[in-house]
C-alpha cells in the first residue's frame, strides 16, 4: 500500500495526495454483481430536502456485497481485489467451488489465488469468517455482526479493526475501532484481519471539485448565518458563535445524547474516550 504526492502542475494538484492502488488487480467489475444506484440528491420520498450537503457526483453502480458470509462449508478462491466507489475499503471477488461468485470486503493482506471460507470449524486465517466463540483471544478482526445472521455491521470502513479481548459464557468482549469496549454474542460471525486500504486516511483531495465528484456539496459555516437560521448565527462584526452546537441547539464536542435507560447499555462495558 502506498500513496503518491502529485507534482504541482496545476493549483488543484499542488497539495493532492492520491492512492497508489497497489492492491488493486483489475479495473473491470463482475457484471452479475452490479446493481443500479439512484441518486436521492438529499431528498426524501416526499421530495423534501433532508440532507443539505448531498447531490451531484459521478454516476456509480452498486456492487452487491456479501456481508452475511452465509455460504458455509464451501471453499472460495480470491479472483481479484477491486476498487469500490461506494465505500472506502477495497472489495474482493470470490469464486466458490460450485461456480458462484460473490463480493466481500477485502481484509488487509488478502492475496489473489488465496483460499477463504466461512462457518464453524474454519481456521482463523486472514479472510475467513467464523463465529467469535472460535476466534483466539487477541485476534484482530473486522466485519463483525451484532446479532447472529444479521450480517457485518461494525468495523467495515478502510483500515478499521477490532480486537477480541475476552470470552465469558455466551458473550465475548470486543474493543471496537471507536475505543468502546462491548459485549457481543459469541455466535456472531467476524472476519479475521483488519480492513484493507488503511492509506485512505492519508489522502488529500487537493481541490473543491473533487468533493463535488464524490457528491458532497459545500457546507455553510454556522457563524456566517443569521440568528433565524442557526443558534450560532448573527452578532455584530465577526462573532465567535459561542459554544459549538447543532442547528437544533444540541451542543457538539462530547455532549452525551445516549438514553440512560436504553436496553443495550448493559452490553457496553466502557464508553469511548473523547
Amino acid at each position: 500500500m502506498s500513496v503518491r504526492k502529485l507534482k504541482p502542475i496545476t493549483p488543484g494538484q499542488r497539495f493532492r495526495v492520491v492512492n497508489g492502488f497497489d492492491a488493486i488487480t483489475t479495473d473491470k467489475p463482475e457484471k452479475s454483481l452490479l446493481a443500479p444506484l439512484k441518486k436521492s440528491g438529499g431528498r426524501n420520498s416526499q421530495g423534501k430536502m433532508t440532507m443539505r450537503q448531498k447531490g451531484g457526483g459521478h454516476k456509480r453502480r452498486y456492487r452487491v456485497i456479501d456481508f452475511k458470509r452465509d455460504k458455509q462449508g464451501v471453499a472460495a478462491t480470491v479472483e481479484s481485489i477491486q476498487y469500490d466507489p461506494n465505500r472506502t475499503a477495497f472489495i474482493a471477488l470470490l469464486e466458490y467451488t460450485d461456480g458462484e461468485k460473490r463480493y466481500v470486503i477485502a481484509p488487509n493482506g488478502l492475496q489473489v489465488g488465496q483460499e477463504v471460507s466461512s462457518g464453524s470449524g474454519v481456521a482463523p486465517e486472514i479472510g475467513n469468517a467464523l463465529p467469535l466463540s472460535e476466534i483466539p483471544l487477541g485476534t484482530i478482526i473486522s466485519g463483525i455482526e451484532l446479532r447472529p445472521g444479521q450480517g457485518a455491521v461494525m468495523a467495515r470502513s478502510a483500515g478499521t479493526f477490532a480486537q477480541l479481548m475476552a470470552k465469558e459464557g455466551k458473550f465475548v468482549t470486543i474493543k471496537l475501532p471507536s475505543g468502546e469496549t462491548r459485549l457481543v454474542l459469541a455466535d456472531c460471525l467476524a472476519t479475521i484481519g483488519a480492513v484493507s486500504n488503511s492509506d485512505h486516511q492519508l489522502l488529500v483531495s487537493g481541490k473543491a471539485g473533487r468533493s463535488r465528484w464524490l457528491g458532497r456539496r459545500p457546507r455553510t459555516r454556522p457563524v456566517a448565518m443569521n440568528p433565524v437560521d442557526h443558534p450560532m448565527g448573527g452578532g455584530e462584526g465577526r462573532a465567535s458563535g459561542g459554544h459549538p452546537r447543532s442547528r437544533n441547539g444540541i451542543p457538539a464536542k462530547g455532549y452525551r445524547t445516549r438514553s440512560k435507560t436504553k436496553s443495550t447499555n448493559k452490553y457496553i462495558l466502557e464508553r469511548r474516550k473523547k
